[in-house]
């Protein structure tokens, strides 16, 4: 019995099936359905049903993932704990909503290198609603999105709120939201939802709103003159002080954003833990300064 076969062996539990486990570890069929048969030749005994749908533990399958997941939590603890950190090498694969990018990411990047100076990271800037799809089809390790995923396998850590504002042209008189363009996030994003819902309670359904993929090109946008903006109050600080966009109350707003590092946690994963506390200080520091 290996390490390579346990960790071959949970993957196959988790996903059902052979070809799904071999695209997760990036190896090849064959040589998932190898470790298997000598997993189960070594134990001398059956640890898998096959089924037109797949495969399913037996009895003997179950008690063994037990051990299993014991075993690789184990395994992750002693990475954690005994590797340098500047000997990991590992990819870690990071999905990222925009107001994330726009905000506090840079300086995440640069306290993980710091931390880590060998580990690889491939970054991906996506939709919420895409992320927390990439993120469940492990084709992204963690992801900084609107949470939590509200899924048994996913572990969400909390980063701090949003607070959103409304932004106008500087050189525009307060608007009235009723006449006004709404500039807005993208219109398969929550933020747009609610908006879109609390602009149709309060004034009805005329009132136009120009979603847009870009927060940087909206709050242009804003500056522009073209309509009014609901968005992060931070990102609008360096128009702000260049005179270009001011902050305006027309009575109410959004609530804040809330955000979460997610990642999937069975398996364990210290580096995505341990990646995922450091996004939170770092978004904390970010909000007090």
């Amino acid at each position: 019995m290996t390490l390579e076969q346990l960790r071959t062996f949970l993957w196959v539990s988790r996903l059902g099936g052979v070809r799904k486990a071999a695209q997760e570890m990036n190896i090849t069929q064959p040589a998932v359905s190898g470790r298997i048969a000598a997993l189960e030749e070594s134990l001398g005994t059956t640890l898998f049903e096959r089924t037109p749908r797949g495969v399913s533990l037996t009895k003997q399958g179950v008690l063994l993932r037990d051990y299993a997941e014991k075993i690789a939590d184990l395994v992750e603890r002693i990475k954690s704990n005994v590797v340098p950190a500047d000997s990991v090498n590992s990819l870690l694969r990071i999905g990222v909503a925009e107001t994330i990018v726009q905000s506090w990411l840079p300086a995440f990047l640069s306290s993980l290198y710091e931390r880590y100076p060998n580990l690889n990271v491939e970054i991906t800037v996506d939709l919420t609603v895409n992320l927390r799809q990439q993120l469940m089809e492990r084709s992204l390790d963690l992801a900084f999105l609107m949470g939590p995923v509200s899924e048994f396998s996913v572990d969400n850590i909390e980063l701090p709120a949003v607070e959103l504002a409304w932004f106008t042209a500087c050189d525009k008189p307060t608007p009235d939201l009723r006449l006004t363009p709404i500039v807005s996030y993208n219109r398969h994003s929550r933020p747009y939802r609610e908006l879109k819902r609390q602009l149709t309670t309060r004034y009805g359904d005329d009132i136009k709103i120009f979603p847009s993929s870009s927060i940087y090109a909206a709050l242009e946008m804003v500056a522009s003159g073209i309509g009014v903006g609901l968005f992060p109050r931070r990102l609008g600080d360096a128009l702000i002080r260049q005179q270009r966009i001011r902050e305006f109350d027309p009575g109410w707003k959004l609530q804040p954003l809330r955000f979460t590092a997610s990642f999937v946690g069975d398996p364990v994963n210290e580096l995505c833990k341990q990646a995922a506390e450091q996004a939170q200080r770092v978004a904390q520091d970010y909000l007090n300064s």
